[in-house]
């Protein structure tokens, strides 16, 4: 089982390529390219991205490690807002694109909370982008999702947010493309219980995750072991579907709200330290 992280907080600050050599300094295989506006990736969406990404290949290469997860920008559609929609489609095609160049596995694509045909129209969606994923070799990841409320501003189920509804969208498409990735840190937000959401995803949906911590609350996106989750039932759980994808931390908070820029280096070999412990967990549960 091998442990990555995300590039997201690193490349507010950081080139993708410095990103990358400092999560394989810190102690991970492999790395979860971020593809977010705002981040170091604008280049990806501009001409002559192929010669970057095959540079940031061979820096992966020589530090050690690997791209085995991506994730493209979001939101992926914005419901009544057609300029936004024009500008982020293409953008998704090409963050798959840029997934099958830098030889990554799985790129995390969200569903979308629509006002009315929500399954139907997000059907519509990843259909529209299956002939990109096919063209690159990369699978898209489905994620569970959470909402708020308009008038109290809490945290609501929207899209994909039971294990049974996540099943049900992965199980509606094209199974040599499609799959699901767990945002573990989504399940109790509203109101579902981690473990029996695994067991109901199953191994054969269950490829890839994003692994972090919260307090119930607030999508904090923190390091594991550091908010309220139960750790022990969820290595559990994995264990007993025979899970056989990687460990991705989707802990990038615990660098950009937690530590200022000098820690960042101290803060993710934290961050490997408590992905490794998890991954003890659930190989020692295997082994009960």
């Amino acid at each position: 089982m091998k442990l990555s992280t995300q590039t997201d907080a690193l490349c507010k600050y950081y080139p993708q390529e410095t990103a990358v050599q400092m999560i394989a300094e810190a102690g991970f295989d492999a790395v979860d390219l971020s593809m977010f506006e705002g981040d170091d990736t604008r280049w990806i969406f501009e001409d002559g991205f192929e010669n970057r990404i095959k540079g940031l290949v061979a820096v992966a290469e020589a530090s050690g490690v690997y791209f085995n997860q991506a994730h493209a920008p979001f939101p992926s559609y914005i419901a009544g807002n057609d300029e936004y929609n024009a500008h982020i489609r293409p953008m998704l095609i090409r963050s798959i694109e840029a997934a099958g160049l830098a030889g990554v596995k799985n790129i995390v694509i969200h569903p979308v909370a629509f006002p009315e045909r929500q399954k139907e129209q997000n059907m519509q969606m990843y259909n529209e982008l299956l002939p990109a994923a096919k063209s690159a070799g990369v699978k898209i990841a489905i994620e569970n999702m959470w909402g708020r409320d308009a008038r109290s501003g809490v945290i609501v189920p929207n899209v994909c947010s039971t294990a049974n509804e996540l099943a049900d969208y992965v199980d509606s498409l094209d199974p040599d493309w499609f799959t699901v990735c767990l945002d573990i840190g989504h399940v109790g937000l509203v109101h579902e219980y981690e473990a029996p959401f695994i067991r109901t995803l199953g191994t054969k949906r269950l490829t890839c995750v994003h692994i972090h911590d919260n307090d119930y609350i607030n999508d904090s996106h923190t390091c594991p072991f550091t908010g309220k989750l139960p750790w022990d039932e969820i290595a559990c759980a994995f264990a007993q579907i025979g899970y056989h994808g990687d460990i991705t931390l989707e802990a990038d908070n615990f660098l950009a709200k937690k530590l200022p820029l000098r820690l960042y280096p101290a803060g993710l070999r934290f961050m490997a330290a408590a992905g490794r412990e998890l991954i003890r967990m659930i190989e020692e549960a295997n082994n009960k």
